[in-house]
């Protein structure tokens, strides 16, 4: 079998953690890949084998993403773009989407043996059309975010098959999966979603009204955005975290079900719901 890792080294035992990652798998008789960016961080490491970043994760069985959830995101990207699965261990913070803390690496030989679950997860589509331009999409695991620069209040209408179901006046409008309901979403107030649910959530961030909530819609339906203008020439549009250089002048934007999807291992027991325990209820535990 062959094995991807893809470690963010600004943690702070993430250094530590690959290494054991890497001598565990090669033990185990897996080929083991990295980045060839990386390549200088692993030089003890005579069995690694290095290439470009679509390269290793087309060619390997399952990518290991090693840091926070930050870099599971950025890592699963890649693996959903080749259907590949995915296992996170968490050396960040709160690492919802790890399977593991750098502490259990012990359950890394499960891997060769299948003793483990796979969870897939939805993903979001974000469309861009107009202007005589060729669609462009871009796809996201947790939210595909709309704010305006500078905290400018900027009027965001949202229409469902051609009905006008919301004009909201806010800082900000989040689209997000139910993975990303415990990111972004969460901290502008809307709800914890179980991840394996299939819907839409669109949160608005910091609205001016007395009376706006989070919507959900149905996973198969495809809600349109549009802004007057003004506004269109002052909102940012970010996807999954990254800011996405392009005008909104004029542009027709679709947010949809993707057809990718995210196939997650959980190799540790480490649930959803014991993550949002230990990890979001923690501060109430210690009053």
């Amino acid at each position: 079998m062959k094995a991807a890792v893809y470690p963010n080294f600004s943690k702070s035992n993430a250094y530590e953690t690959t290494g054991k990652v890497c001598s565990m798998l090669h033990n185990m008789g897996f080929t083991v890949y990295a980045r060839e960016e990386q390549a200088e961080k692993f030089p003890r490491l005579s069995y690694m084998q290095f290439g470009k970043a679509e390269d290793i994760v087309s060619e390997c069985d399952v990518v290991i993403a090693i840091g926070g959830d930050g870099t599971i995101l950025e890592a699963s990207a890649a693996a959903a773009e080749f259907n590949k699965l995915l296992l996170g261990i968490n050396t960040g913070r709160l690492g919802f989407m790890a399977s593991m803390e750098a502490t259990g690496l012990y359950n890394l030989s499960r891997l060769m043996s299948g003793d483990y679950r796979v969870e897939e997860r939805m993903m979001l589509d974000c469309t861009l059309t107009g202007n005589g331009d060729v669609p462009v999409t871009y796809t996201a695991l947790n939210d595909v975010v709309f704010a305006g620069q500078y905290s400018r209040l900027a009027e965001f209408n949202v229409y469902l098959n051609g009905t006008q179901v919301s004009m909201i006046r806010a800082d900000g409008l989040i689209f997000s999966t139910p993975t990303g309901s415990t990111a972004y979403a969460l901290s502008a107030g809307g709800p914890i979603l179980s991840p394996g649910l299939k819907c839409i959530q669109m949160t608005p961030i910091c609205p001016h009204s007395l009376f706006s909530r989070t919507m959900l819609f149905d996973a198969e339906n495809t809600p349109e955005v549009s802004f007057c203008e003004r506004d269109a020439k002052n909102i940012y549009l970010t996807v999954d975290g990254q800011i996405i250089e392009r005008s909104l002048d004029g542009v027709k934007i679709m947010i949809s079900r993707s057809k990718k999807t995210l196939r997650l291992i959980d190799i540790g027991g480490n649930s959803f719901f014991s993550a949002v325990n230990r990890k979001l209820m923690s501060p109430l535990k210690d009053v």
